[in-house]
């Protein structure tokens, strides 16, 4: 059964208040067109119902339909993690997992038999440390009996 984790509330809400900005410029150039270049106000009124949708858009792939970390029977991938090394893979290529805490953040490393590493920072996870290094380990136990 796969697992699914999340980004961490506080990192989500920074990421949606850095698009909110993104909107905003948006709507500040639809605003720039109607006044300096006399273009129809319904541009601008396009532009605001887009920044609402896209508002909207933003939050719920933030919150709930975009996960950071996924780990099946199969293997894991790992996304919107810069710095990660090796995104995805098979169980059977990985030779073990530690946890190590990199530039001051608490992480979990993949050791693959190739000498690649993967690097999960446990900080941008919405869930307990602990429970995730379970769940990882879980996983890969499971992985490599196969």
């Amino acid at each position: 059964m796969p697992s699914d984790y999340r980004l961490a509330p506080s990192l989500a809400a920074r990421l949606l208040g850095l698009s909110l900005v993104g909107w905003g410029l948006l709507v500040f150039l639809a605003t720039v067109l109607v006044v300096l270049l006399q273009a129809p106000v319904a541009v601008l009124s396009a532009a605001v119902l887009v920044c609402v949708a896209g508002v909207f858009g933003t939050g719920v792939l933030l919150t709930r339909a975009a996960y950071v970390v996924r780990l099946t029977e199969a293997g894991y991938r790992v996304r919107f993690v810069r710095g990660v090394g090796v995104a995805q893979g098979r169980w059977s290529e990985v030779e073990d997992a530690a946890t190590d805490t990199i530039a001051g953040s608490p992480c979990v490393v993949l050791r693959l038999r190739d000498g690649r590493t993967t690097t999960i920072p446990v900080e941008v996870l919405a869930v307990d440390r602990e429970q995730f290094v379970r769940d990882l380990q879980t996983h890969l136990d499971r992985g490599q009996r196969r």
